[in-house]
């Protein structure tokens, strides 16, 4: 039997693989949509926690983007946010269960998911380079290249986890640039998170606003993408898109009415554990267990502690978690017609509206099509 939880250097080092994504996605929902902090913080490290020693796989728990990216955009309520987790997280438990998302998984050829992780590979290495390495101007252009330096050259030895390094660079800066401590000192005291229920216009708003489009991109993303990702680095321990679709419903029923943000698992992210060094639940464990803190113990003063990983660092985090991702679509490229929706698919992740929506139905159509033109049945990702 595989070990499940390991608390050592590689799994402190694979707890960091996923902070480019999840970390300014939090900290813009408490800043910007005024989400309680306590609760954005804590009840995600919790979630965190939980599905480390439940799957004792470095299996992610990220927010959910969509819903993140309307809600920083159009200012909905908490309760619309909570509406819209609600929501989502009963559709997806009911496709689970029912064995509707076995079904459907299985309809999606593998040249679609690669498709879909390639184009949140380049989303991802787009977002590293043109934003967070650039946040601090010249200096943290500087600070992005002398920490993808660092990382590079600490590789070569094996005592100490390359990524390690990465994160201690980048406190440094933060500590001689940003002195964010004595600010946050100043708040530290405990503070739990505030339940709340979504009355039945929020319920509504979230249902058609949050949820509908957050649907498409769990599916082909936080699900099917991510089932096949443990099956590419975990053979001997993969997940199914049943198993995966369970906890993500759960998480949803359970998380936002207590005062949490609506999250999924991640390919993206679960890839970025990897990479950094983690093999077991121990690394989302311990990546939950700061949220938790922070959010418990800092929650007035986040906007000043999290200044201790700067943007940049962020930025070559999330540049070399783009970077293990598209490693794994190499297999993709075997064969000219997968290769071609793999690459139709990732247009449309980039540029079409709606994007992985799009990707999903149109890179299924696709795969369907050129099989039926060539009589050959296309290459399918197993659930």
């Amino acid at each position: 039997m595989s070990e499940r939880l390991r608390f050592d250097r590689h799994e402190l080092a694979g707890a960091f693989g996923d902070i480019g994504t999840d970390l300014p996605l939090l900290i813009g929902l408490v800043t910007i949509s005024h989400l309680d902090a306590a609760g954005t913080f804590a009840i995600y490290g919790i979630m965190q926690i939980l599905t480390g020693l439940f799957y004792g796989l470095p299996m992610p728990v990220q927010p959910l983007k969509a819903m993140a990216a309307i809600m920083l955009s159009r200012h909905l309520s908490a309760g619309t946010l909570t509406g819209g987790g609600l929501v989502v997280g009963g559709v997806m438990l009911l496709l689970s269960l029912s064995g509707l998302l076995t079904v459907v998984a299985k309809l999606v050829p593998r040249a679609v998911v690669r498709g879909i992780q390639a184009g949140l590979a380049i989303t991802l290495g787009k977002l590293a380079l043109v934003t967070y390495c650039r946040a601090d101007g010249t200096r943290g252009i500087w600070l992005a290249v002398v920490a993808l330096c660092v990382y590079l050259l600490a590789r070569r030895q094996t005592k100490v986890p390359a990524p390690l390094f990465v994160i201690a660079l980048g406190i440094v800066y933060a500590l001689v640039y940003a002195t964010p401590l004595a600010h946050a000192a100043a708040a530290f005291g405990l503070h739990l998170p505030t339940p709340h229920l979504p009355d039945l216009e929020e319920l509504k708003n979230g249902a058609l606003i949050l949820a509908v489009p957050q649907l498409a991109l769990s599916l082909g993303n936080s699900v099917i993408a991510t089932s096949t990702a443990t099956k590419d680095l975990f053979p001997d321990r993969a997940l199914s898109v049943k198993k995966i679709g369970i906890t993500y419903g759960l998480m949803n029923l359970i998380g936002p009415p207590l005062g949490g943000v609506p999250t999924c698992h991640g390919c993206g992210g679960f890839v970025g554990f990897y990479n950094f060094g983690a093999r077991t639940g121990g690394a989302p464990v311990i990546y939950g267990s700061i949220f938790v803190v922070l959010g418990l113990l800092f929650a007035p003063g986040l906007a000043e502690v999290v200044r201790l990983f700067p943007m940049p660092m962020l930025g070559v985090v999330l540049l070399l978690e783009a970077i293990a991702l598209l490693r794994l679509t190499r297999d993709a490229t075997k064969a000219w017609r997968e290769l071609v929706v793999m690459l139709a698919v990732v247009a449309a992740v980039l540029f079409a509206p709606g994007g992985y929506a799009v990707a999903l139905v149109g890179g299924v159509l696709l795969s369907y099509a050129l099989a039926y033109l060539f009589d050959r049945e296309p290459r399918r990702s197993p659930a």
